[in-house]
């Protein structure tokens, strides 16, 4: 990821490197994937209450895809998988209603 070979700065420590860029890296990762989750959920909302004109379950689509967000981030054992349930239950929604 970052090269340590070519260091220009003399105060340049390698430990200092690697694992944070990682860490940095796999967190920046990690929100991309739950906050496209939490959109693709927020499209479908609006996509169930322009449709089916449902705008109640429009409201709660909304607010069911923020709070997954929201447990996808705070448990990373689950992180994209609690938005992807939402999704699936408003593409339900809006194939069925």
């Amino acid at each position: 990821m970052a090269d340590i070979t070519h260091a220009t700065d003399s105060a340049y420590r390698p430990e200092m490197d690697g694992p944070s860029h990682e860490a940095t890296y796999r967190g920046f990762v990690t929100f991309v994937e739950i906050a496209t989750g939490v959109v693709i959920c927020w499209v479908l909302s609006l996509a169930v209450g322009g449709v089916r004109e449902a705008w109640i379950s429009a409201i709660v689509g909304v607010v069911l895809g923020g709070v997954a967000g929201a447990i996808g981030a705070l448990a990373p054992g689950i992180g994209w998988r609690a938005p992807a349930v939402v999704a699936a239950l408003l593409a339900l929604m809006l194939a069925f209603y």
